[in-house]
This record gives C-alpha cells, sequence and structure tokens, in this order.
C-alpha cells in the first residue's frame, strides 16, 4: 500500500508561492528533489500545479545536467492530474476528473511506495477524507507576507517525526497525523 505525502516548499510565514525567487534551489536542495522525484510511485497534482510542473514536458536549451536528470525524472513517473476544468493533459498522466476519493484510495491500494501531492487546496481536500499519510515541509528563510498558504484550512493535530536541514538555509519538517 501506497503512503500519500503533501511535500512542498514554503516561506517561513507558511505561503507556498513557488512564482517567487525565493524558493529557487541551490544545488544541494535541487539535487535533493532529483532523487525524491526518482523514488516516488508517482505524483497528483490539482490543475494549477500540474500546469507549473508542465515546464518540465519539453526540453529546454540552457538547462545543465541538473535540470535535464529532473526534467527525465519527472517525465518517468506516472502523474495524476485532478481537475474538472482541464481536458487534456500531458503525457505519462492520467485525469481524474470525477470521485477523486475513490480514485485516490485505489492508488493507495495498488501502489508501492510514496505517492506525492502537490496543491494545497487538493491536499486539503485528501486531508480531509483521511488520506494524506504525512506532510514534508520545506522550509525556506523567507517571509512573503501573502500568498496560498501551505495549509489551506484548519487540519487535524500532527505530530512531528522527523526534521532534517537540507543544504545550507532548508529545512525540512516531517509531520503525521497525531
Amino acid at each position: 500500500m501506497a503512503k500519500l505525502v503533501f511535500a512542498l516548499n514554503q516561506s517561513l510565514d507558511g505561503y507556498v508561492d513557488h512564482d517567487h525567487m525565493a524558493f529557487a534551489p541551490n544545488p544541494v536542495l535541487f539535487r535533493h528533489f532529483i532523487d525524491d522525484v526518482r523514488g516516488l510511485a508517482g505524483s497528483v497534482y490539482g490543475r494549477r500545479m500540474y500546469e507549473v510542473m508542465r515546464y518540465w514536458d519539453e526540453d529546454h536549451p540552457e538547462w545543465d545536467e541538473a535540470e535535464r536528470d529532473y526534467a527525465a525524472a519527472w517525465r518517468s513517473q506516472p502523474k495524476w492530474v485532478v481537475s474538472r476544468s482541464l481536458k487534456s493533459i500531458g503525457p505519462n498522466a492520467t485525469l481524474v476528473d470525477d470521485d477523486i476519493e475513490a480514485a485516490i484510495r485505489g492508488l493507495k491500494a495498488r501502489l508501492d511506495g510514496v505517492i506525492e501531492v502537490s496543491g494545497p487546496e487538493l491536499a486539503g481536500s485528501l486531508t480531509d477524507t483521511g488520506l494524506v499519510d504525512e506532510y514534508r515541509l520545506y522550509i525556506h528563510p523567507v517571509v512573503l507576507g501573502g500568498g496560498k498558504p501551505f495549509f489551506a484550512g484548519p487540519r487535524p493535530p500532527l505530530r512531528l517525526v522527523a526534521s532534517d536541514r537540507i543544504g545550507e538555509d532548508v529545512v525540512r519538517l516531517t509531520y503525521v497525523p497525531a
């Protein structure tokens, strides 16, 4: 049975605005993300986060080796995109537009390993149904002062199970439902 993990970069004040340059990973953090993606059973995306990540579907001539490695890892993993508005999606992706809870429960039962979910609203709705098994907060030393919060609403109590420093500036906090 797979574990569903909500993992995302966030500012010290709790925001996850991925258009902000403060979240650009240094080489150590980027290598961590490459290794993380390689090890996933797959990823579940909300529409907006999927549209951000589609950047990795096409090669860019200015990419360095690490960016090419990340793109290859991202392209090779299965993706499930939760959206009622999208009518088509990219390669190696499946559209989930009906009975989201049943679809995710089925993935968890069918797969082994870690499935990451990206997008605070989607993760919030999956938390409400008891499907999120773990939260990984990558805390960056910046204060954004606004944006989209990591947690889209109140959550049940959580228990800290790990904290890791990644590179010079980022701390990953890992929580599970208490």
